[in-house]
């Protein structure tokens, strides 16, 4: 894991600085590779790159980057991991590459199958998780590539003005921060945006200018391709900005693989499940292949003990797994990850947090994340990380489990609450939802305590938003995972944002509601809320998390098997607690789904409550001009008076007010 950042200016003639300016870029992200630096330039082409390393694989001066392969053609700024690189080694060879290797690294890899193959085919051709960018001297070409899934991020834009101007590029924004000259201002549509979604959804950024290269994208760009015209990958929108010669198009799409595994379905539920298993334990395998000490993240639900219990099944010794507790009753989960721990025969560690530590984090969040994000679980997930941290530098994770096996409560009670509602005409429904959120939480709480529920309140809360001015399932999904479900009525200007979380998120013909929805929160929230929490609260303290679920051949599996394999009445995942309980027994798994939450709407009205004061001051919110501040004091008032939970609206908020203070 690493990071790197870069810079192609238009005035060659000023370059003699360059190694200097990626250098310093680089240096902003150095969190991201504490072990190693690099910088790497051409003046007369005014193209330079520059890295920072986290020793995973060859920690020897071999893996150096900046990178040239071994004819010099290319040179190469990689983040990530290319778990089969050994295996595409044994192809090269055999295939006639008869060039020494200088060492052992993915990097080399990579290379070489870009000299061999080309840099399309070889993405193809890997299993992994990357950003990249790869210069052609050859050429004079520029290509930036992103992996299938969007593990690792990667940013790209323009900074600067007239003959000072350059594309910048790099892991973090930070980077591009730190080009010479970088003015971007805020993107009143991208704030729109993360108003609704609590995170700026690809291809945005919180700049104007600036872009994220969305997952399974190649950005490619040269004076010698100046006459063509902008390209667009499929089933994305089109960045708005021309740039001469560049062109955006799409290697790999989830939409190929749900379309293949529609055609390809598992009609045998023990083919399917030992399918399923063969194929995960095979993802684990590599992926725990590492030259540094290695763990896992342990929750104790079905994801995470899933991937445990394949680590341990085929380690030698135990397993370090690592959970966080909270000392709030209703969101400690640490004695049901130490009961799977103890089963399974791990060296577990339990960090205990108190309110005041985690509350500590909160001013970290704005310079660890770049950009506004309002996710309140990135608070406990950078403090297991660190934790982990601690004794090693590996961790696997189960995230995307929800998505692939159909785990998250909107899957199975969305298409049930919508048609019983349906028939309901359109104003009945919006005043049920009206009635639902004047039930104060506590009340609501109480009740699903004397039913065996957690959290009740909240969702209940959130399902009765959600009702509201719904016409169709497509609205009710939309509302579901909208916190500010009306933009333009607390964003200045920000207009009517369109994102590829709102258009040509498109499933292939004939699937159903639930997986018209499993497909947008693999191709939206997944990237760009779920990957992104874990990767900048990892990297933040030089920790590699890596993603099982995630590898391609998992995903391509997930999609064979029919949606009565992944959700049974009011429960999901049903092909993955099959393999889960041939290692785990069933009783230390089975419970309501609470999801990786701290208190923080409580902390708002207690500890944090001057600090959410000075943020949403009137006179601050009018003079900084970039919200509306009647809609946010009316919530901030109806939340302090426990009517109402406001906790996701006003942390959006309360967020874009941090990062707009650190960032001054």
């Amino acid at each position: 894991m690493c990071g790197f950042a870069g810079v192609w200016v238009t005035d060659k003639t000023d370059a003699a600085g360059l190694a200097t300016v990626a250098t310093r870029m680089a240096l902003a992200i150095a969190h991201r590779g504490p072990d190693d630096s690099g910088a790497w330039a051409d003046g007369p082409v005014g193209i330079a790159l520059g890295h920072r390393r986290l020793s995973i694989v060859d920690l020897s001066t071999a893996g150096h980057q900046p990178m040239h392969s071994a004819s010099q053609r290319y040179v190469i700024a990689f983040n990530g991991e290319i778990y089969n690189h050994l295996k595409l080694r044994f192809d090269l060879e055999a295939e006639g590459w008869s060039d020494p290797w200088r060492g052992q690294s993915d990097t080399e890899t990579l290379l070489a199958g870009c000299e061999a193959w080309g840099l399309e085919e070889t993405l193809k051709r890997s299993v992994g998780m990357f950003a990249i960018a790869l210069w052609d001297t050859q050429t004079s070409t520029l290509h930036l590539a992103r992996d299938r899934f969007g593990e690792k991020p990667l940013y790209y834009g323009w900074a600067g003005a007239g003959a000072k101007s350059a594309l910048v590029f790099g892991s973090e924004l930070k980077a591009l921060r730190a080009y010479p000259g970088f003015t971007n201002p805020v993107s009143r549509e991208a704030l729109a945006l993360y108003m609704r979604f609590t995170y700026v959804p690809a291809p945005h950024s919180i700049y104007r200018d600036v872009y994220k290269l969305e997952p399974g994208c190649m950005l490619t760009l040269s004076s010698a391709l100046a006459d063509q015209p902008l390209a667009a990958p499929a089933n994305a929108l089109r960045p708005p900005v021309t740039y001469a010669g560049l062109t955006l198009r799409r290697w790999w799409a989830l939409a190929d693989v749900v379309q293949s595994g529609a055609q390809n379905q598992f009609a045998n539920e023990v083919e399917a499940v030992d399918a399923l298993e063969r194929t995960l334990k095979e993802a684990v395998r590599v992926q725990s292949l590492a030259d540094v000490p290695l763990g896992a993240f342990l929750s104790g639900g079905v994801d995470s003990s899933t991937i445990v219990a394949l680590m341990q099944q085929q380690a030698s010794q135990p397993v370090k797994t690592f959970t966080v507790g909270f000392e709030e009753a209703g969101f400690d989960e640490s004695p049901h990850a130490r009961a799977v721990a103890e089963h399974l025969g791990t060296e577990h560690a339990e960090l205990f947090v108190s309110a005041a530590e985690a509350q500590a984090v909160i001013p970290q969040l704005p310079q660890m994340y770049d950009e506004p994000f309002a996710d309140s679980s990135q608070i406990p997930t950078h403090l297991v990380c660190k934790a982990a941290r601690q004794q090693v530098t590996v961790a696997l994770s189960g995230d995307a489990g929800d998505e692939l096996f159909g785990g998250y409560n909107r899957y199975f009670w969305g298409p049930r609450i919508w048609n019983r509602l349906a028939w309901l005409p359109y104003p009945a429904r919006h005043a049920f939802g009206k009635v639902i959120t004047t039930v104060p939480v506590g009340a609501w709480d109480r009740l699903g305590s004397m039913l065996g529920a957690v959290r009740t309140g909240e969702k209940l809360h959130k399902l009765g938003r959600a009702i509201n001015g719904v016409r169709n399932l497509d609205d009710l999904y939309r509302n579901l995972v909208s916190e500010w479900q009306d933009p333009a009525s607390v964003v200045k200007d920000g207009g009517s944002p369109r994102c590829a979380a709102d258009v040509a998120i498109h499933v292939p013909p004939n699937h159903s509601d639930v997986e018209r929805m499993m497909y947008r929160d693999s191709t939206t929230y997944l990237p760009d809320d779920i990957l992104c929490k874990v990767d900048r609260a990892a990297m933040a303290t030089s920790l590699e998390t890596r993603v099982p679920f995630l590898d391609h051949r998992v995903a391509e599996l997930a999609w064979q098997l029919p949606l009565h394999m992944k959700i049974r009445g009011n429960e999901g995942k049903w092909a993955l607690r099959q393999v889960l309980y041939k290692y785990v027994p069933r009783e230390l798994i089975e419970r309501p789904k609470a999801g990786f939450g701290i208190p923080v709407g409580q902390w708002l009205r207690g500890p944090l409550r001057d600090w959410a004061e000075s943020l949403l001051n009137e006179q601050r919110l009018q003079t900084e001009s970039y919200f509306y501040p009647a809609p946010i004091r009316a919530k901030w008032a109806e939340h302090l008076s426990g009517q109402r939970d406001h906790t996701a609206s006003l942390w959006a908020v309360l967020m874009f007010q941090a990062w707009l203070e650190g960032v001054d």
